[in-house]
């Protein structure tokens, strides 16, 4: 029998330096604000008075507006500084929920939406993924790569899902007590903001290991040289895949439990926080199969049955199949993740790993941001199944592609 500390999912954590133990808390802490307003801003914007159209273009925008920042931030974080990207980062956190929280005017919330940083799905949005990602790889050996990442986003997961079932439950408690819907989710956004500043205070204790180790090689546009033909190709692919996922943003399933079944936030939030701990505890299966099979093969063949079990989601007759199916279609869901991330590491120059980090993370972030008006527009009309069979067909075709174009160029070290 062996034992549990020798096995090598939990060895992996020893290569952990004290700068990755840093960025394994500031992933922890902001994914936990992100689960904490991914149950309640689209209940919020339906309070203050938009119909779905608005909700999905407002959603849009943020995403959008994340995007352009983004990309900015991440393609030049490897010149100007890790460090000091990530702390700008977290300010625009801060900004977004404090405006978010503050007014109820479409415009002030749209450029908010644009400038600030605010997650409408409980994922990652922002700069911060993708300078953590060539920090973290950076420090950690090849070999142990997918592993940390694996890690990095079981904590991720774990967050999340806590956040979501702390902000559900704190809406209905607080209403309990006699507080106000409004005001009880406009206190979950002021909480937003306050987790920003408890970033700024993680980022800033950072040391210069985290830098970049090497002098960047010329740079053409997007900060990018020789990695540039793969970080592109596979971009493209990666906008497809998100913009399917973003028709169903954790932000909408909500709202669509919400009118479908008439689910309480408490019940929302417990439902996420079932959902992301079964997610990241797949990150750390991923990690064993792609060492078994390779990183793509992982990819391509534990998305496609996650694909099919969400497009089965809004066919569901009750609510407790609903809830199994989706949390089934959640504990294989995240299996590309960590392998995903990997491999973008693995097959890119290591002094360009912030710029193509940063750029398939914005180019996902840009295939998402047009997807909430479509679901705006479909929830609008009633066709409540449509996003999940869309998101579903989207996301296999994908799949498919990315194994077509990729399944024979693998990674120096394996996989």
């Amino acid at each position: 029998m062996i034992p549990v500390l020798d096995l090598p999912e939990i060895r992996s954590l020893g290569v952990l330096t004290q700068d990755g133990k840093l960025l394994f808390a500031t992933r922890i802490v902001r994914l936990f604000a992100y689960g904490l307003i991914a149950v309640v801003l689209t209940l919020y914007l339906a309070q203050i008075g938009f119909d779905e159209r608005q909700i999905g273009l407002l959603l849009s925008l943020t995403l959008a507006g994340d995007a352009a920042v983004s990309l900015w931030i991440t393609t030049h974080a490897d010149r100007i500084g890790r460090r000091r990207m990530l702390l700008v980062g977290a300010g625009l956190m801060i900004l977004a929920g404090l405006i978010f929280g503050a007014t109820e005017n479409f415009i002030l919330l749209t450029l908010a939406a644009i400038i600030g940083t605010i997650s409408p799905s409980g994922n990652e949005v922002g700069p911060f993924l993708a300078i953590e990602q060539a920090g973290l790889s950076q420090m950690t050996p090849a070999n142990q790569r997918t592993q940390v990442f694996a890690w990095y986003n079981l904590a991720g997961s774990l967050a999340t899902a806590t956040g979501a079932l702390i902000g559900g439950g704190a809406v209905q408690l607080l209403q309990r007590m006699g507080v106000t819907p409004l005001a009880s989710y406009r206190a979950i956004l002021f909480g937003y903001a306050l987790l920003g500043v408890v970033l700024i205070v993680l980022f800033s204790r950072i040391s210069s290991a985290a830098e970049v180790a090497e002098s960047p090689p010329a740079v053409h546009r997007l900060g990018l040289s020789r990695s540039r033909g793969i970080v592109l190709r596979l971009s493209a692919l990666f906008a497809l895949d998100s913009f399917g996922g973003a028709l169903v943003v954790q932000s909408l399933v909500a709202y669509w439990f919400f009118v479908r079944f008439g689910v309480d936030t408490a019940v929302i939030g417990a439902i996420f926080f079932g959902a992301n701990i079964l997610s990241g505890i797949s990150s750390l299966a991923a990690a064993r199969i792609a060492a078994r099979i390779g990183l793509i093969n992982t990819m391509v063949f534990t998305h496609i049955p996650s694909n099919i079990l969400l497009m089965l989601v809004p066919v569901m007759p009750s609510l407790p199949l609903a809830i199994f199916v989706l949390l089934a279609r959640f504990s294989i869901s995240q299996m590309d993740v960590p392998t995903r991330q990997s491999y973008v590491m693995a097959v890119v120059d290591p002094a360009e790993r912030s710029a193509a980090a940063g750029v398939t993370g914005i180019s996902r972030t840009i295939g998402a941001a047009f997807a909430p008006v479509f679901s705006g527009m479909m929830l609008g009309t009633g066709l409540l199944y449509l996003p999940f069979l869309t998101a579903g067909s989207l996301k296999i075709i994908y799949d498919l592609a990315l194994y077509r174009s990729f399944r024979n160029l693998k990674p120096s070290e394996g996989g």
